[in-house]
């Protein structure tokens, strides 16, 4: 049986005046992360290791920042979408690991209701997903909190 490995980053800045959406999950903050879609770091880097995996580019061909179609997207359908088509594809995933990191706002409250929206949105069981937090420890930009950014991994195979 064939396997697949994919990889995946992402990170966005914070702004004022945006809600902050990690995981598919509406957490309350300060500030929210800027993009053109909503910014989500967890999606887009899940998003990134599917299209990586399948040899398929990125999100930012997939979905061009520069299209207004996607202008405040929900990251979430963006992660439907690139999964159905990985899924058409053939593959099936067998796990996917995230890693979060985030020095504000405390994101372990929400990792097990992200990790229940990321698998709705994969059309797979929850334990086929692991979502965990880091803190920077306050060193660099995310250290300094001027920003948000997710690793993802999945692990895919096909018949």
């Amino acid at each position: 049986m064939p396997f697949r490995i994919g990889q995946g980053f992402d990170f966005h800045p914070f702004e004022a005046g945006r809600r902050l959406v990690l995981g598919g999950v509406e957490i309350a903050h300060s500030h929210g992360l800027r993009g053109h879609s909503d910014a989500d770091v967890a999606a887009h880097a899940l998003a990134n290791a599917l299209l990586g995996a399948t040899g398929r580019g990125d999100l930012g061909r997939r979905f061009p920042d520069d299209d207004p179609q996607y202008c405040d997207a929900d990251s979430i359908q963006l992660l439907v979408t690139v999964w159905r088509e990985t899924a058409a594809l053939g593959w099936r995933l067998v796990n996917a690991d995230l890693t979060l990191i985030a020095q504000r706002p405390r994101l372990a409250p929400h990792l097990s209701e992200m990790c229940a929206r990321l698998a709705q949105a994969l059309d797979a069981d929850a334990s086929l997903i692991n979502v965990k937090a880091a803190n920077p420890e306050g060193i660099g930009a995310l250290g300094r909190g001027e920003g948000a950014a997710a690793s993802a991994i999945v692990l895919l195979s096909r018949e």
